[in-house]
């Protein structure tokens, strides 16, 4: 695998792809399927710098599942499977 450290405020994330069968067995083709907004925390940045250059913590640690935005960030291939990197304010919120 490539390692990624992101810097800054961004956030490294594992897409977690919906399973491809509805219901009644009907398989969605990757073209009609809407991109999966359920991410896990693969790698934190350095941190967003607050006015006297301290790094300041993020919501979110290594291992948390999270909700993001939409149309955020840029996608990346790691070992086959899609990441996306992006801003910490890219995340909507924690699922539990």
């Amino acid at each position: 695998m490539n390692n990624i450290k992101p810097l800054g405020d961004r956030i490294l994330v594992k897409i977690l792809e919906d399973d491809e069968q509805v219901k009644d067995g009907i398989i969605i083709p990757d073209s009609a399927k809407e991109k999966s907004q359920e991410a896990e925390v693969v790698a934190l940045g350095t941190g967003k710098k607050d006015s006297d250059g301290k790094a300041q913590e993020f919501d979110v640690n290594v291992g948390d599942k999270v909700l993001i935005s939409k149309y955020g960030g840029t996608d990346v291939k790691l070992d086959g499977q899609t990441h996306q990197l992006l801003r910490e304010d890219d995340i909507l919120g924690i699922i539990e």
